[in-house]
């Protein structure tokens, strides 16, 4: 006899679990009966999504556009901001692709996403990683951000022109960032919808770059959300690319030349962390950078340096 055959289903479902990835899965549920009634019943899945068509920002970027109007603090330095920005690229993938290759699919508690797409992509030999919590809308965002890194320190101190210029550089980054993880909580729209067991949700793209999470809470909160909409609201916001980032407020904190540890040199080091301006609190924002980037070894040990730095704050307005 097929000694896997022995198997109890629930065995076979736990190893299917550990297989995860969503197209590997598909492809073994044409091999038997068995197998077509027993994949639909994994709940630990990785997606791996390949498709991107990009698209570029009309002449006037957005960054460039809206910034005068959004960072409240900074008036007299707007005369700067007015050359428009490299246009962005955007991963424009419809939130029915996703829903199409999850829909076999009747069990789904965990389910991480994989995207090819490097959103906010700064200038060459700079860095930068984010990471955004959603519920219905956008709760946290953390970003760490560098101009360039090498073994050789620069002197820590920098003028006022440098500053201001380096300001713009660092709001853009924020804004990139937040406009790629409001993407991607868009792009999922329909899977958290209809799958009401989901109970963690991680996009993440193949370059670690960004990342955004929606943890039980949130998903709750976005079905309830989603359920109170009339259809034409809804038919509405499928028409969008991304979901509607809130007013927000800026703790950002800023080292002209920061030396780590390990001996590396972060030239413009940044760390933004954002919460919508409703209801504002800054309590737990070191714990909350600090578990965002505690497996990345430079990241996090940029996090920890910049959090001892003063920190300036800036209101942005809903776009």
């Amino acid at each position: 006899m097929d000694v896997f055959d022995g198997l109890p289903d629930p065995i076979v479902v736990d190893i299917l679990d550990k297989v995860g990835d969503v197209k590997t899965l598909l492809r073994c549920s044409s091999l038997s009966k068995r197998f077509y009634s027993l994949v639909p019943q994994s709940e630990s899945l990785t997606l791996r999504l390949d498709q991107v068509v990009t698209t570029e920002s009309p002449p006037d970027s957005p960054v460039s556009n809206f910034f005068k109007s959004v960072c409240k603090p900074f008036h007299g330095l707007f005369s700067l901001f007015s050359k428009p920005a490299k246009p962005i690229p955007a991963t424009n993938l419809s939130p029915v692709i996703p829903s199409k290759l999850l829909s076999r699919f009747d069990r789904i508690k965990n389910l991480d996403v994989e995207l090819p797409g490097e959103d906010a992509k700064p200038e060459k030999g700079a860095g930068i990683k984010w990471k955004a919590e959603f519920g219905k809308t956008l709760k946290t965002c953390v970003v760490v951000a560098f101009r360039s890194a090498s073994t050789v320190s620069s002197p820590g101190v920098e003028s006022d022109a440098e500053f201001v210029t380096g300001l713009k550089t660092r709001v853009e980054w924020t804004i990139n960032a937040l406009m790629a993880a409001s993407t991607r909580h868009h792009l999922m729209s329909r899977v958290v919808k209809e799958h009401k067991e989901m109970e963690s949700l991680v996009m993440h793209e193949r370059g670690g770059e960004g990342t955004v999470v929606m943890k039980s809470e949130g998903l709750r909160e976005f079905r309830k959300t989603e359920a109170a909409r009339d259809q034409e609201l809804e038919e509405r916001v499928e028409k969008k690319q991304r979901s509607v980032v809130p007013s927000v407020r800026m703790s950002m904190r800023h080292a002209p030349s920061l030396k780590l540890k390990s001996g590396i040199c972060l030239e413009s080091a940044t760390l933004v962390i954002v919460r919508p301006s409703e209801e504002y609190s800054d309590v737990g924002d070191d714990e909350l950078a600090t578990e965002a980037f505690a497996g990345s070894c430079m990241y996090g040990e940029a996090v920890v340096a910049l959090l001892k730095r003063n920190k300036n704050t800036l209101d942005m307005n809903s776009f």
